[in-house]
């Protein structure tokens, strides 16, 4: 669930304000003020323009006291002349399926973080070091917000829901809360919060591949998950079986089932059915040759 990243959002994640200049161009008597040449609409400003402004904006911005009308308004300008950075990250993420609006507002973070850092004395250019920043900011925002497995949004919100309820009653009872508790606390069901419970398994996932921690032994997780069970075949071969046992002869069938259930030897089927154990050996070959041509014909 994406943020809304308003205005005032932005200021209080930078502890300064954020509000635009009251018009996309300076007017000439607040730019003479701060020492700054007028600047055209920022829609207008191309890219080399924009670093060259952005320059002078930087070296006047040094000479400022944080905090000041000054300092927000020059800042602010910062923000706007840079904006198209922004832009250009978050449109690698424009497959993504949260809104562009909140990319952007998110990438805007990024923006005035790197703003504050910047230092012209390092001798990069903002753009080269304004884009990882944002980039980076993009990244953390679908890390932190994004689930593993798509569900409702009203699944989402219940999760959020839980963990806070959670949290205030685990201080209150100095344990985990039970099932009953969470639900009495959000007046909701026993079965609410245990689907609830269920959707918060979607929001991460694990790799396979993931390396245990050190000191389990153990492997990684594809490797302590299932084994082979070569007992499989043997169920596949007992029910094709099934319906061509059933057509044997009823002497046949009992045969088949002296020597592979009883495991009793040809010699003592022979004693308990009456008959030799060469006629035992004959028929036992007869019925087992019938049964293999009746599953290569299946395949």
């Amino acid at each position: 669930m994406a943020p809304q990243l308003d205005a005032h959002t932005l200021q209080e994640a930078q502890g300064a304000s954020l509000e635009p200049p009251t018009s996309s161009t300076n007017t000439p008597a607040e730019l003479e003020g701060l020492g700054l040449p007028e600047i055209p609409p920022f829609d207008e400003v191309g890219p080399l323009d924009a670093r060259a402004l952005s320059k002078t904006l930087f070296q006047r911005l040094e000479t400022l006291e944080e905090g000041t009308h000054e300092y927000a308004y020059v800042r602010n300008t910062l923000v706007e002349l840079n904006l198209a950075l922004v832009k250009f990250a978050a449109s690698r993420f424009r497959s993504r399926s949260e809104p562009m609006e909140d990319i952007v507002q998110v990438g805007t973070i990024g923006l005035i973080k790197a703003i504050d850092r910047f230092e012209l004395s390092r001798g990069v250019e903002f753009p080269t070091f304004a884009m990882p920043t944002i980039v980076g900011e993009i990244k953390r925002f679908f890390r932190d917000t994004s689930w593993s497995v798509r569900v409702p949004r009203r699944l989402q919100e219940l999760r959020l829901d839980l963990a806070k309820a959670g949290d205030e009653l685990a201080q209150q009872l100095d344990r985990a809360p039970t099932v009953s508790e969470l639900a009495e606390r959000l007046d909701l069901t026993d079965d609410e919060v245990v689907e609830g419970m269920a959707a918060s398994n979607a929001y991460t996932a694990s790799s396979l591949d993931a390396q245990p921690e050190e000191d389990d032994s153990e492997g990684a997780l594809a490797d302590r998950i299932g084994y082979e069970d070569h007992g499989l075949e043997g169920i596949e071969y007992v029910e094709s079986l099934k319906p061509l046992i059933a057509e044997l002869p009823a002497r046949d069938r009992k045969i088949l089932s002296l020597r592979f259930v009883g495991n009793l030897t040809q010699s003592e089927i022979g004693e308990e059915l009456g008959i030799s154990q060469m006629h035992v050996s004959r028929l036992l070959t007869r019925t087992l040759t019938r049964l293999r041509r009746g599953l290569l014909t299946e395949e």
